[in-house]
């Protein structure tokens, strides 16, 4: 309860704060609202749809839309030539999309990183998961886990696919994993369809019903770069940069590290 009551807190004042930044941004009391198509990784998902993108638009009185999935699906899309005013993928992406003139060069920027976490069902025991043989056992142990279907081309689905087959125990494991769409390892936790569910600690640290258990061992950990661009050709290009620069601004950060997510 105290925990709740202290994000709840949190999370008001980072609003607070946010709202503040954004009323002295340049271009954030337009004339002309704005509709500002935004392509972004699940990663970020709870701190966008949550609190980020409702400030901004009600600040700057734009019309934010947005796509989630994972990095590979929205940079196959947009080779494909889906329009778009903002993108947030992993950093070779963005860069590939620069060299294709597809993204502003000079708009290219880091917002955030996160590693990989085990989740457990809210109110369960933690797992021993603090060295790399702790982990393999966890793992060997568990009834059922649940992570994103790597066909998906979620960073930390591949690389935790790849991870057991390190470990040696990926035909143990097969029996009692189940893939789900990217981004919801922990859904499937609270759900109760999984014991054990991995991904990003940004995905699973909003999950009700979830509790980050914790992240890999720090020799098995990996993070992932969350890197945003402006479109080369946005329908308006200052209100997409009025959103780029928001989600760069000091109370930006502290409520994507309030998601699980390291800023900058």
């Amino acid at each position: 309860m105290r925990k709740s009551m202290a994000r709840a807190a949190f999370a008001k004042a980072a609003a607070i704060s946010a709202l503040a930044l954004i009323s002295g941004l340049g271009g954030a009391s337009l004339a002309t609202a704005a509709e500002i198509k935004v392509l972004s990784t699940v990663a970020l998902k709870a701190a966008l749809d949550e609190d980020l993108l409702p400030q901004f638009a009600r600040s700057a009185e734009h019309k934010v839309t947005i796509r989630y999935d994972a990095a590979a699906a929205l940079k196959k899309a947009i080779d494909g030539g889906e329009s778009f005013d903002l993108a947030i993928l992993v950093p070779g992406g963005i860069d590939d999309l620069i060299k294709q003139g597809k993204i502003e060069s000079a708009s290219r920027i880091n917002l955030a990183r996160t590693g990989v976490g085990v989740a457990v069902r809210a109110g369960a025991a933690k797992p021993d998961i603090s060295t790399a043989d702790a982990f393999k056992r966890t793992l060997l142990n568990a009834k059922s886990i649940a992570y994103g279907d790597p066909a998906l081309g979620g960073a930390s689905s591949v690389y935790f696919a790849n991870l057991l087959q390190k470990l040696g125990i990926a035909e143990e494991m097969k029996a009692k994993t189940k893939l789900t769409p990217s981004g919801e390892g922990a859904k499937a936790v609270a759900d109760g369809a999984a014991e054990l569910g991995v991904g990003q600690i940004s995905e699973i640290v909003p999950v009700r019903g979830a509790e980050l258990a914790g992240p890999f061992p720090s020799e098995l950990q990996v993070y992932t770069t969350f890197t945003a661009g402006v479109a080369a050709n946005p329908k308006d290009a200052a209100a997409a940069k009025a959103l780029l620069k928001f989600l760069t601004t000091p109370a930006a950060a502290q409520i994507l590290k309030a998601r699980g997510l390291d800023p900058g």
